[in-house]
């Protein structure tokens, strides 16, 4: 469950703009979702591989090229679905725990 969650929300930060790595766990670590780049390079290759992201290289004043993911249009479709399929959740769960108001 919790590695479907990752990738929701990592692929939810990739739709706002380009982004590298560290950056992405920055975000998640500021929502309380820790995660370190052992968890995060497996999801990114993983939804690269399905279509979802993609990624281009740029040269760092500071060490060695960086690589920057950016949403495909494919993986814009995949994550409207997950934004109705994570309310539809949502709304069950609080339903089912009496906590809707």
């Amino acid at each position: 469950m919790r590695k479907g969650i990752l990738e929701y929300c990592i692929l939810g930060i990739i739709a706002r703009d380009e982004i590298y790595a560290s950056d992405i766990i920055s975000r998640l670590k500021e929502s309380k979702l820790i995660v370190v780049e052992g968890t995060l390079y497996p999801i990114l290759t993983r939804l690269k591989n399905a279509g979802l992201l993609q990624y281009r290289w740029e040269e760092s004043t500071q060490g060695p090229p960086r690589k920057y993911y950016s949403i495909t249009e494919n993986g814009k479709l995949f994550l409207n679905e997950l934004h109705q399929t994570w309310d539809e959740l949502n709304y069950a769960v609080s339903s089912a725990t009496g906590r809707t108001k």
